[in-house]
């Protein structure tokens, strides 16, 4: 159940009904959820991409994973 004020498009991985809730809406489990979220953050959109495998990287990503500055 989404709090008042909250945001409607964040995953709450601490709360396990919201984690769950949002596990079955990504057609995930709740672990790869929390890896996800651990790696892109709580917004459900960037969650889903990269449970897909198709998060999408800025030329800043790029020059990051390839060693640069």
């Amino acid at each position: 159940m989404i709090q008042p004020g909250a945001e409607s498009d964040r995953i709450d991985v601490n709360e396990p009904a919201a984690c769950a809730t949002w596990a079955k809406k990504l057609s995930s489990t709740e672990d790869p959820l929390r890896d996800a979220v651990a790696a892109v953050g709580d917004r459900a959109a960037e969650v889903e991409m990269h449970l897909q495998g198709s998060r999408s990287t800025t030329n800043a990503d790029r020059v990051r994973e390839a060693g640069g500055s």
